[in-house]
Parts: C-alpha cells; sequence; structure tokens
C-alpha cells in the first residue's frame, strides 16, 4: 500500500450533498462527472449502474496520491432505501474534520441548521486529552466528527 486514495460515501441527492460539504462545510470542489459506461457498472456490481459522482478536498492541505479526500456517489440507478447509519452498528462509519476552534465551527453549523449528537466534549483522556470533539450529521444521517486537538509541546 501507499496511500489512502479517498473516502467515499453513497448519498441521496449529490447537489444537495455538495451544497453541505462545500458551501457550509468549506471543502473545495474538485471534480464532478456522470459515470454510465461498463467499467463503472463492472466495478459496483450492478448490471444498470448509472452514477454522478463528486470530488471534495480539505482547502490548502497537501495532496497525497490523489486529488481529493472525499468523493459522494449518487446512485441514479439502482436506487436504494436508504440504510440505517446509527453509529453503533457494524460497518458503521465516520469521517473527522480537524478544525482549530470546535466550539466555535459548532455553533456556526449549528446555527445554520445542522443536527449534532451533542455539543463540543473536552477531551478528559488519552493523547488529545485538552482538545474538543463532537459528533454531527450530513443531510443523509452520516456521522461527521470535528476535532480540536490541543496544542501539542513539540508543535502542531
Amino acid at each position: 500500500m501507499i496511500g489512502v486514495w479517498h473516502f467515499s460515501f453513497t448519498v441521496a441527492d449529490i447537489d444537495r450533498s455538495i451544497a453541505f460539504y462545500a458551501d457550509l462545510l468549506g471543502m473545495e470542489l474538485v471534480h464532478r462527472q456522470e459515470q454510465d459506461n461498463a467499467y463503472t457498472r463492472s466495478l459496483v456490481g450492478f448490471p444498470d449502474a448509472r452514477l454522478r459522482v463528486a470530488q471534495l478536498a480539505v482547502p490548502g492541505q497537501p495532496r497525497g496520491v490523489s486529488t481529493h479526500d472525499l468523493e459522494l456517489v449518487e446512485y441514479v440507478a439502482p436506487r436504494a432505501e436508504p440504510t440505517s447509519t446509527e453509529r453503533n452498528r457494524p460497518g458503521a462509519a465516520h469521517l473527522a474534520f480537524a478544525v482549530a476552534d470546535a466550539p466555535a465551527t459548532y455553533e456556526r453549523l449549528r446555527a445554520a441548521g445542522v443536527e449534532f449528537v451533542s455539543p463540543p466534549q473536552e477531551i478528559t483522556a488519552g493523547v488529545n486529552r485538552g482538545g474538543y470533539t463532537c459528533y454531527f450529521l450530513d443531510p443523509d444521517r452520516i456521522t461527521l466528527e470535528l476535532v480540536q486537538v490541543p496544542p501539542r509541546p513539540d508543535g502542531p
């Protein structure tokens, strides 16, 4: 293995999700495309697959082996009902975003109508003790996390 290419979420409405991740959270939309070809159908295992895809990146961060950090995928076909995204279910995932000020980011997002599991909690144990963290939900109820790490004596 030489690196992580991206992390992906399947979403119900790609335009709504782009607005959330790019406009509200501040990620950069790197690329959009429609995928309606034999290669994609074979890859995803659905003979009638048609996808809308968006790639997003955290602005100003060094790029690794890819140009993006998060890929959003909407299955135009075949459509499916949403799955449970409860955090305690095996197979559930979340994506954590590092922020400089978790309480201020929480207040800004909460004022914009974002649903939070809890307000920022002080981290009281472990390597990030003294920082803050909280979970929140995207428009498809996918769990996301804000993490404000404490200052480190040896740098960021």
